[in-house]
């Protein structure tokens, strides 16, 4: 008896360690599902196209330390007059000391004209250009993510409304049923609504290939080692209204859009080039400390020398650096004209956009709604034809869907006009 209630007591030992271990097992714990902000944050964390653009950084950090390496020095050395046709000769008395020479020398090249520091200010600036462009793939990535993200909600949002429809057309079938049963509906009418269920189960299946298909998008942006095969989102297709003002958009995004910012750097950048350029047109001096030994004795010498700058003055690179420095500043006009006509365009575009969601949520919606279900209650008493409901039913879904689209463009819209203000406003 005793060994049996041991028995029991290790048994429920092992299932109750057993049960602690599956509740806090990593495979059985189910995965939260992802909101917006946690997407956009695994985009930047995870995505491989981005992480390939920063590299760039790093690059150009490495040709900053290029650029900051000074000139190395030269060690030379001959030997001269040796008899390779008389070997004999070697073994002569004070040949090597008397006859032949030999010579050491150590040289280095004394860079002239600040080129140095011109070539360290030409890097960095170049790296804060690479920088801001790696900032504004960031940008560009975000918004990418947001409307994939909107698009899985608005095929979550249909897949749910497919699925209401669906079972509610249902109860109509089975109202029919009843009614073609007890002889109160010709069999013709019965077929045709039973056909017409067929349409609302491929609406259901086209919804959830839909939402399939969207999260397959979406995992793409976000990295697919950053979230399971099977990932849920969590959000819902919401109204909320436009409160920001065009102005202060207009303002935000000047200030912050890091595109702009990029070509405004670019403009310092070419001036720095430029400078460089000048720079590279003073001529480097080197200087040679030479020692020789010839005839028994040692001598010493200094050499120097440096290019006559009577052709090639580098006047072509300061003149192309030149042309450079306008170049980039027309691109800055043209970055600072495409920003403000990017928040003109997505402000246009969600202010149309919300007064098109305002039309379905001051009537359209419920008259839709309305029209169904008074068509379904006359159709169920004997009231109202079977076209009537079949007309009320695919208006029902018609609107109901193009509600949900509408919506979807609003809400892709403000996420627009947030990228284009470089994520500065919240609307």
């Amino acid at each position: 008896m005793l060994k049996m209630m041991n028995l029991v007591v290790a048994l429920s030992g092992f299932l109750l360690w057993g049960a602690a271990c599956l509740a806090v097992s990593p495979a059985a714990a189910e995965e939260p599902a992802i909101t917006l902000e946690r997407a956009q944050q695994l985009a930047l964390e995870h995505n491989h196209g981005l992480r390939a653009a920063r590299t760039g950084i790093l690059q150009n950090e490495a040709q900053e330390m290029t650029a900051g390496l000074r000139p190395n020095p030269v060690l030379s050395g001959d030997a001269l007059y040796l008899p390779f046709t008389d070997p004999g000769r070697y073994a002569s008395d004070g040949y090597l000391n008397q006859t032949a020479q030999f010579d050491l020398g150590l040289g280095y090249t004394w860079e002239r004209g600040g080129k140095r520091n011109r070539r360290l200010l030409a890097a960095h600036d170049a790296t804060s250009v690479t920088r801001s462009q790696v900032a504004d793939n960031e940008r560009t990535l975000k918004f990418s993510v947001a409307a994939q993200f909107v698009n899985v909600l608005l095929a979550q949002s249909n897949l749910e409304f497919s699925e209401r429809d669906q079972e509610n057309f249902c109860k109509t079938v089975e109202v029919s049923e009843t009614r073609f049963k007890a002889g109160d509906l010709s069999e013709v009418d019965y077929l045709k609504i039973k056909l017409q269920l067929l349409q609302f189960e491929n609406a259901v299946h086209a919804a959830r290939l839909a939402k399939a298909q969207a999260l397959v998008a979406l995992r793409e942006l976000l990295g697919h080692e950053s979230v399971p095969a099977e990932y849920e989102v969590s959000g819902t297709l919401e109204y909320r209204p436009l409160a920001a003002r065009a102005e202060d958009i207009r303002a935000a995004a000047l200030r912050e859009r890091p595109d702009l910012r990029a070509a405004q750097q670019a403009v310092t950048a070419a001036r720095s080039q430029h400078d460089l350029a000048k720079a590279n047109s003073h001529q480097d001096v080197t200087t040679t400390l030479n020692l020789t030994h010839v005839a028994g004795s040692y001598t010493a010498g200094v050499q120097f020398s440096f290019p006559l700058a009577f052709f090639d003055r580098n006047q072509g690179e300061i003149a192309r650096t030149e042309n450079a420095i306008s170049q980039a500043r027309e691109v800055t006009e043209s970055a600072r004209e495409t920003v403000l006509a990017d928040v003109d365009s997505a402000y246009e575009a969600a202010s149309v956009n919300e007064k098109v969601v305002s039309l379905y949520r001051n009537g359209y919606l419920e008259n839709a709604e309305k029209s169904r279900e008074i068509s379904e209650y006359a159709y169920r008493r004997g009231g109202a034809s079977l076209l009537d409901l079949l007309d009320a039913e695919r208006s029902y879904s018609a609107t109901g869907l193009a509600y949900r689209q509408a919506l979807a463009a609003y809400l892709l819209a403000l996420e627009q006009l947030k990228a284009a203000a470089g994520w500065a406003v919240s609307l």
